[in-house]
């Protein structure tokens, strides 16, 4: 079975072969070339003979030239020439001289062996067929129209032939392209070719009448030669022009996926017919500098295009040639560029510069054409230089999503890894191998975080953050993984090492970053408190192996700096035991309690809603964390109990202002575990018909991780919300990038540009860059645009210049209690009176 399989696959791989077809084609034309000899003894004319073969080499020179599937097809006026030749020298002559004019053509054309003895044999063939259509007709005088119609057939006959045989040899070769290919071969048959036996009936009756009609003839047959290539540079330029449309479709439709450059350079290598395109892109990111190559040998690199001293690389990317795409061939290369040509074992390239995000250009090459009779030329220099604007965009919308990618497993201050990096990086290395395998995890805690952003703020924390990450980077092993956590915290995951050497290694660390810095024109200390836990006695996995080292952390605070974690610790988790089960009562005695930060229009500084943010003073441990209570709250199911407390104090604040005639819309932040409760749409009714607020003025804001959920997506929930009339907002946008994709099909009204980009835009142009895309694609998209995080003057004017359409931070106001609201709109806020059509005042903040 396998050799019947072996042999059939032999079998086909020969019939491929372009010398299967020629061998063929010529095996036919001799048999029909010793059919037609024994009827057509015409004596032969060396004068004529010469003079018909010069004819026929002309007519076969001024040829229109086009691609098909990668096929380079010519169409000559030749027919012209094979009925002068059947006319004067008859038809066994006419064939041979057919036959030696287009050998002789293809050979000064250097053309491949085996199609040019294609070639050679389907134009004998051709003839071949002319002449056995004359035999079977009577032929008369050549000034009887009879005469013309049956060279008419005669000829067309010959064409359809021809036309059969290249389309066989383009299926045998290739597999069958389908109709198209039809309309591309018998176009010219029908169009073209009766013409060119017109002309040449017209010609030899001239000839007939007076030999002196030559002189009239010659002006006559350039002109139409001249049309004739005029006629195939139209249809080339056609081609062309559709090739940029086709690509400008292909480049649309690249996948965000890490393999949407690749798409691009194979759009590229099949729309320009190459043979070969290479794309050099810089380093972006934690990326290398990348060489993607498309070519029809399947090789994944050759030599030329990644050496940045390479002469076409240089001079497209240097701009020393002009501007725009650079064609050179072998034909009128210098000697320079003969050897660049040389290294990379091509004819003629096409080079041109890239625009990248990352700064410095890259560079597009494209080798040879994949043809055998067309090669590149000023349109296809005009094609690359349209479909440059088109992977321009491209490259800068792949790279985007690469930094949003990079994004999602970075630390947008430190640019570290963060938690979810540093989680899978665990996972993979105790998975490589899960008896043996020793990892140390180091937690690190910046002691005065707190203390200095509340008294210099968020800026000289950022700053402190930054020495930390500076000092960890230099002090840690070379061996280990550096990640920025959350808030004040740092890990450092140390690949091999036991628990007693992973201790060793802490301390040394904490005594090597125990150190002054100058932040913010002060000398501050940079102390560090630091948990340990290390694998497998620890844990075995990433989940495990964290919450232990953080278990470990709390304890360092109160011992030397630097603690293990042991199973004693655990009882500190006590608290948290607590906490849970005074959640409930928490709420009914008030502990619980929320506070409202003020958004505002952009562009007219009116108050548009107020974002509802939960707070526990708890009477023992003081103010706990909101992030603590609720994941506590996700961790034993009240959760929900949680978000209906919070959205009756959102609403019936919303409630007071309605009855004072002002309506501000309230915003509630909704957890990812609560899209999952099924009466969730039930209770967001009820509350709104409870305080008898309508629901536009209620948003309710989302996490992207929880609007990306299989669960959340496939069902209704979203769909459920929105039809209550209320507004759905996506909070923290920008921090994933899965949901890119998703947001057309999601009934999402606004994102909030998560404030890690926004902080940073005043002084960094890579936050401003991320801030202007994530508006950009929100608008594009029909989506309102949320920018948190705003704290100066200046971080407000470029977001407004970006188009975005409301601002939330500390310049517009601190999250506030209802009292102190309530002084603050007093104090800071004018009302304006209601839009025509709507019955409330507006609030906005007075300048």
């Amino acid at each position: 079975m396998a050799n019947a399989e072996v042999r059939k696959a032999i079998r086909v791989s020969a019939l491929r072969n372009p010398w299967f077809a020629a061998a063929a084609v010529v095996a036919v034309a001799l048999i029909a070339v010793a059919t037609i000899v024994p009827h057509h003894t015409e004596a032969f004319d060396l004068r004529l003979f010469v003079l018909v073969f010069a004819g026929m080499v002309a007519a076969e020179v001024f040829s229109v030239q086009f691609e098909f599937r990668g096929q380079g097809v010519a169409w000559s006026a030749s027919e012209l020439a094979l009925v002068v030749a059947l006319v004067e020298i008859g038809g066994t002559w006419a064939a041979l001289a057919r036959g030696a004019a287009v050998g002789a053509v293809l050979v000064a054309q250097h053309y491949p062996a085996a199609k040019g003895t294609f070639n050679v044999g389907m134009s004998v063939l051709e003839a071949c067929v002319a002449v056995v259509v004359l035999d079977l007709v009577p032929v008369g005088a050549i000034s009887s129209p009879a005469t013309w119609l049956f060279y008419l057939v005669a000829i067309f006959a010959a064409n359809v032939v021809g036309a059969l045989c290249l389309a066989a040899a383009i299926t045998l070769t290739q597999g069958y392209p389908g109709r198209a290919l039809w309309a591309s071969l018998l176009i010219p048959v029908v169009l073209v070719s009766p013409m060119a036996v017109v002309v040449g009936l017209a010609l030899l009756l001239l000839v007939h009448v007076t030999p002196w009609s030559w002189l009239l003839i010659l002006p006559l047959v350039l002109t139409l030669a001249l049309l004739y290539r005029r006629f195939g540079a139209v249809t080339r330029e056609s081609q062309i022009l559709e090739r940029v449309y086709e690509f400008a479709r292909r480049v649309e439709q690249v996948s965000s996926q890490p393999d949407g450059t690749r798409q691009i350079v194979e759009a590229v290598k099949e729309l320009l017919n190459a043979d070969r395109v290479a794309l050099w892109l810089p380093p972006y990111l934690d990326e290398e500098p990348r060489l993607l190559v498309a070519a029809e040998d399947g090789r994944a690199w050759y030599d030329g295009p990644g050496d940045p001293d390479d002469l076409f690389r240089r001079r497209a990317t240097e701009g020393t040639h002009g501007g725009g795409p650079v064609l050179t061939s072998l034909a009128r290369a210098t000697e320079a560029e003969v050897a660049a040509l040389s290294r990379r074992g091509a004819e003629e390239v096409l080079a041109a510069p890239v625009t990248t995000a990352a700064g410095e250009p890259g560079y597009l090459e494209v080798c040879d054409r994949r043809n055998d009779v067309v090669t590149f030329g000023d349109g296809d220099r005009a094609a690359l230089e349209s479909m440059l604007t088109h992977v321009n965009a491209a490259i800068r919308q792949q790279q985007l999503l690469t930094q949003i990618r990079y994004d999602a497993d970075h630390d947008r201050l430190t640019g570290l890894p963060n938690r979810q990096r540093l989680a899978a990086e665990i996972d993979q290395l105790l998975a490589e191998d899960p008896v043996a395998g020793r990892a140390g995890l180091i937690l690190a805690s910046l002691d005065n975080y707190a203390e200095v952003t509340d008294t210099l703020g968020h800026a000289a924390s950022d700053e402190l953050l930054l020495v930390t990450a500076g000092l960890l980077r230099e002090h840690a092993p070379p061996q280990a993984l550096l990640a920025r956590m959350e808030g004040e915290q740092f890990a450092v995951l140390l690949p091999g090492l036991s628990l007693p050497a992973t201790e060793r290694a802490a301390r040394r660390l904490r005594e090597a970053t125990s150190t002054r810095a100058r932040v913010a024109g002060l000398d501050l200390e940079v102390t560090l408190t630091i948990g340990v836990a290390a694998a497998p006695v620890h844990g075995t996995d990433a989940g495990t192996l964290m919450q232990r080292a953080d278990v470990a952390l709390l304890a360092g605070a109160g011992k030397s700096g630097v603690a293990s974690y042991h199973p004693v610790l655990d009882q500190q988790s006590l608290r948290r035991l607590q906490l849970g089960t005074e959640l409930e009562q928490a709420m009914a005695d008030g502990d619980i309690s929320v506070v409202f930060q003020p958004i505002i229009d952009a562009r007219t500084s009116d108050i548009v809603s107020v974002e509802t943010l939960v707070r526990w003073a708890h009477p023992r441990y003081g103010s706990i964390a909101p992030d603590e209570f609720i994941h506590l709250a996700e961790q034993i199911g009240r959760i929900g109990l949680l978000t209906d407390y919070v959205l009756d104090l959102a609403l019936a604040r919303c409630r007071r202002w309605l009855d004072q005639d002002i309506a501000l819309s309230v915003a509630v932040n909704l957890s990812a575990r609560c899209l999952t409760e099924p009466d969730l749409v039930d209770r967001v009714r009820r509350a709104l018909r409870r305080h008898a607020v309508p629901g536009e003025l209620l948003i309710l804001e989302l996490t992207e991780g929880s609007v990306v959920d299989d669960s959340v997506r496939s069902g209704t929930v979203l769909a459920d919300l929105h039809a209550l009339g209320l507004r759905l907002s996506m909070d923290d946008f920008g921090t994933g990038y899965s949901s890119l994709s998703q947001l057309r099909q999601l009934p999402i009204d606004e994102v909030k540009i998560d404030k890690s980009f926004v902080l940073g835009m005043a002084t960094s142009q890579g936050e401003s860059f991320i801030a202007r895309s994530i508006i950009e694609l929100a608008h594009n998209l029909g989506l309102r645009v949320v920018a948190e995080g705003v704290e100066d003057e200046l971080t407000r004017n470029l977001l407004a210049e970006m188009g975005c359409d409301k601002l939330q931070g500390f310049l517009v106001s601190r999250p506030l209690p209802d009292q102190r609201l309530e002084s603050w709109i007093l104090a800071r806020t004018g009302v304006r009176s209601a839009v025509p059509g709507t019955p409330h005042r507006r609030l906005f903040v007075r300048s």
